[in-house]
């Protein structure tokens, strides 16, 4: 059946026992793609039947089809045309995991963020009004991203006369971790009231078959409805905004679905059709445990997912010891945005329940929470991955900074990241956050830096930012480091022009590879960093020791970088950098460093070259 579809039209025509047959060969197909090249899983799969029953009931690609985030977007790649792509999901060149505007023009927005679908969608929904072309936008969000405030921001501007806009909550109960807080609590008492939304559907179906008096009967029902709902005040949050509420529907029964969508375009307000999903559906070990199938590498669908590996990460290591800090500090406190096992704080969630803060999808306010909490004497660590941190800028300078609180933001995932692609890349937190006054950054290089730099930024009484990679350490030997200052320094080759590499972070194991290469004709010495933030110049300066040709190698985009400062600060020293310039896409790690620029090889150019241009 799958095979058949080569577009969205191709759908309209299957009966009940096809559609209910293509969902259960998109689900294996899903579970197929993924285990064998990573991906997002278990939300993938609880999305099938929306996918379906969106393409059916409207016409994309007039029709415009968001997806918030983008977790739950494979089945609408497959069913628009890109179904053999999924031999190279995720991989250099391949399908992007996330909607993408270069892929497709039935990807509409390039996504990968939590909350900006419905703004980006009542945009377009604005547009086609005043071209009059009669379009509908239709926008899938999850329920977790109802945690965020700019869903807020747009929902207040939702409610118009003529304004043709769908909004189809996929409430599965879940974000990356289980959904916390007030609105999780409402959603879930939303959910109670399904039966009386199967009831209304039926009596409207009878009174539609009676003559004459039918249509009047069912206008009639509505006004009471609404009605008693003002005087009783039990309208919902939706409908206290101005919109239509359609749901709870079961969001698994593409029929249900369909008609609840249809029912949706026949009101003149934008309405919310409420669809209850279940996470993981179709594949029983998502479905038990669908936090540990969110994002997840290949694996053996047969067997599920392995059980941890024994290699340490970074995330982990900052787990372990924050939670060891904390046995000793009663005023530390951890705050996360909706990722506790992503960041490693599960461990300190479960010894501290007292000091650990989820605050849902909200980095924003996570930051000016854990202000809040510095303000009154604690010591906050506030946890995310770089690439959301992007949003917290304002915060970091007008609600921590300014305030002078001593506030450390954990940043996970800096760098470059392999298969999620330009969205998610963590290459633009240095550049961001280096112009706030008083921030230190620093960058560890290993294990055992991440642990010492989080020791010693809860004892300043400042912003302090630690940004450290995905995945575990490099293994090599570090006794080839000597402290020289602020920094670090190792030198090799013996003879030839004298050059040096200045670098922090994960790729030092790759300026040291470039100039062991370099050392068969040069005399190359790496500089290491681990305050990228105020840069350490004196110590620089000593460490160039008279050499003229230096080149930085950062893991960060070349603007704001350190390279830029390091240019500006000794303007005696010819410095050429190698950063990225431009957004990485998806990939492995092993390739997209190649394709930055930041591989040994190219560093080793690099350095070639800046000797080329005495």
């Amino acid at each position: 059946m799958i095979e058949s579809i080569r577009s969205p039209q191709d759908l309209k025509a299957l009966g009940k026992n096809d559609v209910t047959a293509l969902c259960g060969e998109l689900r294996e197909e899903i579970l197929r793609a993924v285990s064998a090249h990573g991906g997002h899983l278990a939300s993938n799969l609880g999305a099938v039947e929306i996918t379906v029953a969106l393409h059916r009931v409207l016409d994309a690609p007039r029709d415009r089809i968001l997806f918030d985030v983008g977790h739950q977007c494979y089945a609408h790649k497959m069913l628009t045309g890109r179904l053999g792509g999924f031999s190279a999901l995720r991989e250099t060149n391949g399908l992007s995991g996330f909607p993408c505007r270069e892929e497709s023009e039935y990807d509409l927005f390039t996504s990968g963020h939590s909350g900006a679908a419905l703004s980006a969608a009542l945009g377009m929904a604005q547009a086609a009004r005043m071209d009059k072309s009669g379009a509908w936008t239709a926008v899938v969000i999850g329920d977790a991203s109802f945690g965020n405030g700019m869903v807020y921001e747009a929902l207040q501007g939702c409610a118009q006369r003529g304004l043709r806009l769908l909004v189809i909550l996929n409430d599965n109960e879940m974000s990356i971790s289980r959904n916390v807080g007030a609105l999780s609590e409402y959603f879930a008492r939303i959910r109670l009231s399904r039966g009386y939304f199967a009831f209304k559907r039926a009596a409207k179906r009878v009174c539609g078959h009676i003559p004459l008096l039918g249509r009047p009967m069912i206008r009639f029902a509505v006004w009471m409805k609404e009605l008693i709902k003002r005087t009783l005040n039990q309208r919902n949050i939706f409908e206290a905004l101005g919109l239509e509420y359609l749901g709870p529907v079961d969001g698994n029964d593409e029929a249900a679905l369909e008609s609840a969508l249809r029912e949706a375009m026949a009101t003149d307000t934008p309405c919310v059709v409420h669809g209850i999903t279940r996470k993981g559906k179709g594949y029983q070990p998502a479905e038990e445990t669908p936090e540990r199938y969110h994002s997840v590498p290949p694996f053996d669908a047969a067997r599920g997912l392995p059980e941890r590996a024994d290699t340490e990460s970074f995330s982990a290591a900052f787990g372990e010891a924050l939670c060891a800090l904390a046995e000793k500090d009663g005023r530390i406190c951890a705050v996360t945005a909706a990722m506790r096992d992503g960041t490693g704080l599960r461990p300190f969630a479960e010894r501290f329940p007292d000091r650990f803060f989820d605050v849902g999808i909200a980095e924003e306010h996570a930051v000016t929470f854990a202000a809040g909490l510095a303000r009154a004497g604690k010591r906050p660590v506030a946890a995310m991955y770089s690439t959301f941190s992007q949003r917290v800028f304002d915060q970091l300078l007008h609600d921590a900074a300014l305030q002078k609180l001593p506030l450390v933001l954990a940043l996970d995932r800096c760098g470059i990241v392999p298969g999620d692609g330009a969205a998610h890349q963590g290459l633009f937190d240095v550049g961001l956050f280096s112009p706030i006054p008083g921030v230190e950054i620093v960058s560890p290089e290993s294990l055992g830096e991440l642990r010492e730099s989080l020791a010693r930024a809860l004892t300043r009484d400042a912003l302090t930012v630690i940004r450290y990679p995905r995945g575990a350490e490099h293994a090599y030997d570090r006794s080839v480091w000597r402290e020289c200052g602020d920094v670090f320094t190792a030198d090799l080759g013996e003879t030839g022009p004298r050059a040096a590499i200045v670098t922090y972070g994960r790729i030092s194991k790759n300026a040291l590879d470039a100039a062991q290469t370099l050392g068969e004709t040069m005399r190359v010495r790496v500089i290491r960093l681990l305050r990228i933030h105020p840069l350490p110049t004196e110590s620089v300066r000593e460490a160039l020791d008279g050499i003229e040709n230096c080149t930085v190698a950062e893991e960060a985009m070349r603007r704001g970088g350190i390279g830029e400062a390091l240019a500006a600060a000794l303007p005696e020293i010819r410095v050429r950098i190698a950063a990225p310039t431009d957004f990485i896409r998806h990939g492995d790690t092993a390739s997209l460093t190649k394709a930055a620029g930041l591989d040994a090889a190219a560093i080793a150019r690099a350095v070639r070259a800046a000797d080329g241009e005495k």
